[in-house]
């Protein structure tokens, strides 16, 4: 069997249209027809039924498409996997990571890991916290990063890092050493608090929050990078991981507001994991030598 005549019939159910199918294959019409006719006959039964220019799976072709799609799958596996081989790749590692933690620390210990450990085949997607529990759980992956613990009784979670939060403020075009500290009531009451950008801390410090100064504007912005830009544009200030800001703060485009009467909690990152395989427990090592 021509894995091609599989292909052309996947894409030809999906479609209903051996023209269309003709287009998304990047072949002729009378192909798509000739591999659908070569798969008829050797599966022995019809899969098709033509109305017009339309097509229909027959009942028997609604059984195959099932099987079809399995064994197109396993044969897209194995050449992956020799691709991979053929690259001097010798072990695969799924990584899911939050946006967060994709945008501070990761790039770097990325490029470290895989220059010490070269015979690995990363992959890596972007979730958001919320979701990274299931990726694992569904073995979607091998290791989440995430901001959020996990409690499920099925996955090892592990706390990596804990980073310091800070309230910051944008710069106001004064001289940061002989100009007075900014004063933490006024930059709370005189500017909208740009809130929500993490997932672990922010509902406890609202509340603090608006206890303490129960006039303050909220603004939930969901992404870090968005409020970083807000802040430096004057539409409000934050309080963020200091792994987040500290290439602002150094460049003097935020600063930093010394609060006394908040309690600031700590941002945490979390690895999860459903099995703590030596290949796992490797880059966790790896990755525990580098803070943030």
């Amino acid at each position: 069997m021509d894995f091609q005549w599989l292909n052309t019939f996947i894409t030809a159910a999906e479609s209903g249209n051996f023209r269309r199918t003709a287009e998304l294959l990047y072949i002729s019409q009378p192909t798509v027809t000739v591999h659908i006719k070569q798969l008829e006959t050797e599966v022995g039964v019809q899969l098709f039924e033509r109305e017009g220019k339309k097509i229909k799976l027959t009942e028997a072709g609604r059984r195959y498409l099932i099987h079809a799609r399995k064994l197109l799958e396993v044969y897209q596996s194995g050449l992956e996997d020799l691709n991979s081989f053929s690259q001097g790749y010798s072990s695969k590692l799924s990584i899911a990571i939050s946006p967060l933690i994709a945008e501070t620390v990761l790039p770097f210990v990325l490029k470290s890991y895989t220059m010490q450990y070269p015979e690995v085949e990363i992959s890596v997607q972007i979730i958001e916290s919320i979701y990274i529990e299931q990726a694992v759980l569904k073995e979607e992956v091998d290791i989440g990063l995430s901001c959020l613990s996990s409690s499920h009784p099925h996955l090892i979670c592990e706390l990596l890092y804990q980073d310091k939060v800070i309230l910051v403020a944008p710069h106001d075009g004064r001289d940061a050493e002989s100009a007075p500290p900014l004063d933490e009531e006024e930059v709370l009451t005189t500017n909208y608090l740009l809130s929500h950008n993490h997932p672990g801390y922010w509902d406890s410090l609202t509340r603090a929050v608006k206890s303490k100064y129960p006039s303050v504007r909220m603004m939930k912005v969901s992404q870090v990078h968005i409020t970083k830009r807000f802040i430096v544009e004057g539409l409000g200030v934050s309080f963020l991981p200091t792994s987040t800001v500290r290439r602002e703060l150094l460049e003097g485009r935020l600063l930093e507001v010394d609060c006394q009467s908040i309690y600031l909690p700590e941002a945490n990152t979390y690895s999860i994991m459903k099995y703590n395989h030596s290949k796992q427990k490797e880059f966790l090592k790896f990755i525990a030598n580098y803070r943030i």
